[in-house]
């Protein structure tokens, strides 16, 4: 009877455990099955590629900077012929992005330029990925997730007005904008 009741236990708390992993698709989960797949283009950008000089940088700057360890890009490049595959993948993204842990800062742009949503994962205060998710109409989209530690919206975007003057190396970032020519 003891043996019966420890497994008992034992099989409620697996299935607690399994359970609980199991928070539906993720954004993570979606770059890892895209970035080999056709259409799609992933790029990781390391912060060294944006040659950015630290000693120019205001302190909210240099902290945003340190916070961040690394970006990630990927793209899906839109065609006459995968129209109805990129609708569907539009779909798979904006079902994962409207999670409620994926909290909305902002949107912008227009139908000819394209449109974007930027969105975090994490604490106002303590942000561990800005997700940058932008479309342009018969073209296709693209995911910038910036990943990091203790990252803050505010930091952040005084750190984006260093990147306009950043020798940014393009040879990475030539290929993901030609993806989309």
């Amino acid at each position: 009877m003891i043996s019966l009741v420890k497994n008992f236990i034992g099989m409620v708390l697996l299935v607690v455990t399994l359970n609980s992993c199991n928070q539906g698709p993720s954004l993570q989960s979606y770059y890892v099955d895209k970035q080999e797949q056709p259409n799609f283009l992933s790029v990781d950008v390391p912060l060294s590629m944006l040659n950015i000089d630290p000693e120019h940088l205001t302190q909210d700057q240099q902290d945003a900077y340190k916070s961040i360890q690394k970006l990630n890009l990927l793209a899906y490049r839109m065609k006459s012929e995968n129209l109805i595959e990129y609708e569907a993948e539009m779909a798979k993204v904006n079902t994962i992005l409207a999670h409620p842990k994926y909290e909305e800062l902002m949107r912008g742009g227009n139908p000819e330029d394209g449109k974007f949503v930027i969105k975090i994962l994490g604490k106002e205060d303590d942000v561990e990925e800005f997700i940058l998710f932008g479309t342009i109409e018969n073209k296709g989209f693209a995911i910038v997730r910036i990943l990091g530690n203790d990252m803050s919206p505010d930091k952040i975007m005084t750190l984006a007005s260093a990147l306009d003057k950043a020798n940014i190396n393009e040879s990475q970032l030539g290929q993901f904008t030609e993806f989309f020519k």
